[in-house]
């Protein structure tokens, strides 16, 4: 890992801790259950398959995931859940202690800690914009899933929907505030296929006596759920990452 991006993820790991230690992690699911529901049906889950869950927070969805692939006729199926915090990670243990398809690890999206041609299936909720190099997740992503593996990278923060843009300055850790347009040609450019984006509307109602910090009224947070998050989907092509010293003839 270089000094640069163990400084990146110095500053995520510190700052999600603070996080963990208020509750935050806990809340994420009831923010964005909605939306992830609708993102994992989406994904077409089936028992024996293998799952990334990148930004795992307390674990919440990767518990999800774990019911939909546990064992069936084709295997046993494994989510592996990884997060830049520490905090987050021993959470995301302790909550799911009842799960033998769970597995947590903590460190880097920009260096992910697996072997390559892995992962049928990817998920990240709502941690995609804190990376500081998405050009080297990418690349990560790539190179750690199967042949065909398709991954979902779920956004609430992007230029198209302007009131998530409200929330932005309220953050204390830099983030990348992209279009639909400019996050499907980075994915193409890292040579991913059929790549999809759609917007998933959050369906939960907002109560009249509300009280929001994120947003300048509560009209504008029932807008920005409306146009809903960003939905980016792509596939691996059908080819091998080789392991690291390979040689190919």
């Amino acid at each position: 890992m270089t000094d640069q991006r163990a400084t990146s993820d110095d500053v995520l790991n510190h700052e999600f801790n603070r996080w963990a230690e208020e509750g935050e992690g806990e809340k994420m699911e009831r923010h964005h259950l909605d939306i992830t529901e609708k993102t994992i049906r989406l994904m077409n889950l089936r028992p024996g398959e293998r799952v990334l869950d990148l930004g795992c927070g307390v674990g919440w969805a990767t518990r999800l995931l774990a019911r939909l692939v546990a064992d069936g006729p084709e295997g046993f199926g494994q989510v592996v859940g990884l997060d830049v915090s520490d905090e987050m990670i021993r959470r995301a243990r302790s909550a799911s202690k009842n799960f033998e398809n769970i597995l947590y690890a903590w460190g880097s999206a920009q260096q992910i800690p697996w072997e390559e041609n892995f992962f049928d299936k990817m998920l990240s909720v709502e941690s995609f914009y804190y990376y500081e190099d998405q050009e080297r997740v990418l690349a990560e992503l790539f190179r750690v899933m199967v042949p065909r593996g398709r991954m979902f990278i779920l956004i609430n923060l992007y230029k198209d929907n302007p009131y998530s843009l409200q929330w932005v300055d309220k953050l204390k850790v830099p983030v990348h505030v992209r279009s639909e347009a400019e996050y499907i040609e980075m994915l193409k450019k890292h040579a991913f296929e059929n790549v999809e984006a759609r917007r998933i509307p959050d369906d939960t109602p907002t109560p009249d006596d509300y009280k929001t910090k994120s947003f300048y009224s509560l009209e504008d947070l029932r807008a920005f759920k409306r146009i809903g998050a960003l939905l980016l989907m792509a596939s691996k092509p059908d080819v091998r990452t080789p392991a690291p010293g390979s040689t190919i003839y």
